[in-house]
């Protein structure tokens, strides 16, 4: 019997989305929901940290794949740089004000699909999910990377990125749920040069794409953010016609 293919095992039930943290790979991200939405091939639950709970959670909220990388790819520094003194360089005030703006739910309970963000609580030292209340805060504080923004304060809590302790953004996905994984690699050279395999954790029922050679995007290198959208696009295609493996692995073509 032929195995299926990612596109084939996706579509025959529901499944749930994590992404990944990853510095800047939002734009990655969002070329990989754009592929998939194109598919129409939608998850029903998504999870996420850092710049994975930046897509899932706006995606969650209404915003479809498209509009999300044109509001990414129309980003510049000024919009989010606003330097202040504080545990960060930035305050992070201009990114919430631009999450508010373009999020259609305000809150986790209006969110379209249920969306569970990780989070480092830097009182605890453990991580958190949120899965309740605002949601603009809840996407800027596990977006918080250390040094670069200020702690977001939830619930007398200070909470930073939640790539610290959850790079995968799983804690806040469901054991058992049906599952794809989206994995942004690292910076680190034992992980680039890792197999795929060791890269991602091990889950029952999932399914996990991982998109290596990535163009590297950062606060000043925003220019490569069109580049990293463009080939996670591509790549998510490839590998939705791929065997649907425990790892896909595709390298992406820029």
């Amino acid at each position: 019997m032929t195995p299926p293919t990612l596109r084939e095992w996706l579509r025959d039930e529901p499944f749930g989305l994590t992404m990944s943290a990853g510095f800047f790979g939002f734009f990655a991200h969002a070329g990989a929901l754009v592929a998939l939405e194109e598919a129409q091939l939608v998850p029903m639950r998504t999870s996420g940290a850092s710049a994975g709970a930046l897509v899932t959670g706006v995606w969650s909220a209404g915003v479809d794949g498209a509009d999300i990388a044109r509001e990414l790819l129309a980003l510049r520094r000024r919009d989010f740089w606003d330097p202040a003194p504080g545990l960060g360089l930035l305050r992070g005030g201009l990114f919430l004000d631009r999450l508010r703006k373009i999020l259609p739910a305000t809150t986790f309970a209006q969110c379209r699909v249920p969306v569970a963000l990780s989070v480092f609580d830097l009182a605890s030292r453990r991580v958190r999910v949120l899965d309740r209340g605002e949601l603009a805060p809840a996407i800027a504080a596990s977006c918080a990377l250390p040094g670069l923004f200020h702690p977001v304060w939830i619930d007398g809590r200070p909470l930073i990125d939640g790539g610290v302790t959850d790079r995968a953004g799983l804690a806040g996905m469901p054991d058992g749920t049906r599952l794809l994984y989206h994995h942004l690699g690292s910076k680190s050279p034992w992980r680039r040069t890792a197999s795929p395999a060791l890269r991602v954790p091990a889950r029952a029922n999932m399914r996990a794409v991982v998109i290596d050679r990535l163009p590297r995007v950062g606060p000043f290198r925003l220019e490569e953010g069109a580049r990293a959208f463009a080939a996670a696009r591509r790549a998510m295609k490839a590998a939705l016609d791929r065997p649907a493996d425990a790892v896909v692995s595709v390298e992406a073509s820029v």
